[in-house]
């Protein structure tokens, strides 16, 4: 089943179009940046992209078919690589009067904070929490042997092996590099706004097509008890291995949770989100892996406008992983990973923004265990 046919039927059903005539907005992202090699590949992502050595480029639209249909989309390259839709869905609100609207494409996420933040300059760092962009050795296509084939891979999610299935990436708790294909529809109602989605891949691996049969549910409710501070939760579950290769049979889902705070007073904004994940593998070999990988993750980040123009900010991450039992005994299945990052960010003007940043890495595993790392960043945006 791939949900793009159904947003092509949409547009070219006569029901859809409007005595309206067509209006489309344009707009665009760039942004560059540089900084020191990443010999540890904490900042990779899933398009074995450096976070602190890229060159992004959006172009932004929004077509409105007919009063309540609209056509969004975000195009993007990287390192000027192949154009990618990063988002292309249409868009309906039935009911004008009622915030309520249904969406059919590659859609915004449902799931967590840290990707509804749309545009690069409301990141007021370079890099990304690590629990939406450090690279496990955890692959949807790959599925270890047994434990000790994992435990061998750890600290190396950039580039992990298994027999029989080469060398590739491996997947983070959840991705922001990539948005998922499928149906989400969205309401709001006073402080409460509530949205659930139905799509292909999983919070980890978000997928343009099926590969296993299966789907992903997820859902958020988000609550504004006051003008100044924001709550959310989320929920998802969804089947994760691909099913193309042979497995034995049942189900292997990933199942995650998260919640997530913005509380913002004058010139400053904190934020906080969690998110707790456990994926399912089949049992075999020996020693087998006989319970869910689980992990755990979580960010601190802070934003301070101290005078016109400037602002300073700082990030704290942690990610933790559950135990698993190996041939030399019991230990994290996946090296447990700490970041914090800090820098300051000056806008000389209207839609262009400097940013300088410090970060520093550790982690239990792997053969670069810590590294520091400086960067800066020109966005440019209209």
């Amino acid at each position: 089943m791939r949900f793009p046919g159904l947003l092509l039927f949409a547009l070219a059903t006569p029901a859809a179009l409007g005595q309206e005539g067509p209006r489309l907005v344009l707009g665009g992202e760039a942004s560059v940046s540089y900084g020191a090699r990443d010999d540890g590949f904490f900042n990779e992502t899933t398009y074995s992209h450096n976070l602190l050595r890229l060159l992004r480029l959006d172009l932004l639209l929004s077509l409105r078919l007919a009063g309540s249909l609209t056509l969004l989309g975000d195009l993007r390259s990287e390192n000027l690589d192949a154009v990618r839709p990063y988002a292309l869905y249409l868009r309906w609100r039935p009911v004008p009067e009622i915030d309520l609207d249904l969406q059919a494409g590659r859609i915004p996420p449902v799931f967590g904070a840290f990707p509804r933040r749309r545009y690069a300059q409301d990141n007021p760092l370079i890099s990304w929490p690590l629990v939406w962009q450090y690279l496990t050795t955890l692959r949807s296509d790959a599925p270890p042997p047994d434990a000790d084939a994992l435990l061998a891979q750890r600290g190396s999610g950039w580039l992990t092996g298994y027999p029989a299935y080469g060398y590739a990436p491996g997947l983070p708790i959840a991705s922001a590099a990539r948005p998922d294909t499928g149906f989400e529809g969205r309401f709001a109602e006073g402080p409460l706004a509530l949205a659930v989605a139905v799509t292909q891949g999983t919070l980890s691996d978000p997928r343009s097509s099926d590969s296993n049969d299966g789907k992903q549910v997820s859902a958020r409710i988000e609550w504004h008890p006051a003008a100044r501070l924001k709550l959310g939760a989320s929920v998802a579950q969804g089947e994760f291995l691909d099913a193309r290769r042979t497995l034995p049979s049942g189900r292997f889902e990933q199942r995650a949770v998260g919640l997530d705070a913005e509380y913002s007073r004058g010139h400053l904004v904190a934020r906080a989100e969690a998110i707790y994940s456990e994926w399912d593998l089949p049992r075999r070999g020996t020693p087998p892996i006989d319970r869910p990988l689980r992990a755990f993750g979580y960010y601190l980040e802070a934003r301070w406008r101290f005078a016109p123009g400037w602002h300073l900010a700082a990030r704290l991450d942690d990610l933790d992983f559950g135990e698993i039992r190996g041939s030399a005994g019991v230990t994290p299945w996946e090296a447990p990973t700490r970041r914090f990052e800090a820098g300051v960010g000056y806008l000389p003007q209207r839609h262009v923004l400097l940013k300088a940043v410090y970060q520093r890495n550790q982690r239990d595993a792997g053969l670069v265990r810590s590294q520091d790392l400086l960067a800066s960043q020109l966005l440019l945006w209209f």
